[in-house]
């Protein structure tokens, strides 16, 4: 393969260790429906990471409340969100090497972050874990993954097989598919991953970007 130039990053789950934040969140603002629904909403977020959470609640509530929802009724349910995560996702731990890594590799490649959280969330959220300087773009829904990726790439002049994508959902992974850049699943729970052939790491630290593929 080509000589790696670019590192993209999920950010919930691979660089900070923030997805049961979201979780908790998405749990709380269902509990009015019942511990059912509840226990739905939790499972189809945790086997649909990445996803924005827009196309969530669109989907949770035609699907197990036969409700459909406006866009000023997403949009209401998105900022309650928000009120109940943003701080909670500042203050959460990175993964473990990850902002070691991060700051260790940004001299040496492009870095970029690809996330369904909202791009001016990510943005904030960024900035106020002092890391902005780090990444050379920072993007989030509405735009899909594969949409991002695929900008990175025509804006950088970069071919696929010159980035990885680190990510921790089938989103990621699906995504990486789609734009044929090198894939790494990070974490411990990775069992969306169809062959045990996929680079994975469980520590950044661990990790020799240059004798992975």
């Amino acid at each position: 393969m080509k000589k790696v130039k670019a590192l993209i990053y999920d950010f919930d789950g691979v660089i900070c260790d923030s997805v049961n934040v979201k979780t908790e969140a998405f749990a709380s603002i269902y509990q009015e429906f019942g511990e059912d629904i509840v226990e739905k909403v939790v499972l189809y977020h945790l086997e649909h990471g990445g996803v924005s959470r827009f196309e969530k609640f669109k989907y949770w509530h035609k699907h197990f409340l036969d409700i459909e929802l406006d866009e000023s009724q997403i949009q209401e349910l998105s900022e309650r969100f928000s009120s109940l995560v943003l701080e909670k996702v500042i203050n959460a731990p990175y993964l473990p090497g990850a902002l070691e890594f991060i700051q260790k590799n940004s001299a040496k490649y492009l870095q970029f972050i690809c996330t369904g959280t909202p791009e001016n969330e990510i943005i904030f959220i960024t900035g106020e874990k002092n890391i902005q300087s780090f990444f050379n773009g920072m993007f989030g829904s509405p735009t899909k993954k594969t949409q991002i990726i695929n900008k990175i790439l025509l804006e950088n002049k970069l071919f696929p097989n010159e980035v990885v994508f680190f990510g921790d959902a089938v989103t990621d992974y699906k995504a990486a598919l789609d734009t044929a850049v090198n894939f790494v699943g990070v974490g411990t729970a990775l069992n969306f991953l169809p062959s045990n052939h996929i680079n994975r790491v469980e520590d950044f630290l661990k990790l020799d970007i240059e004798n992975l593929f």
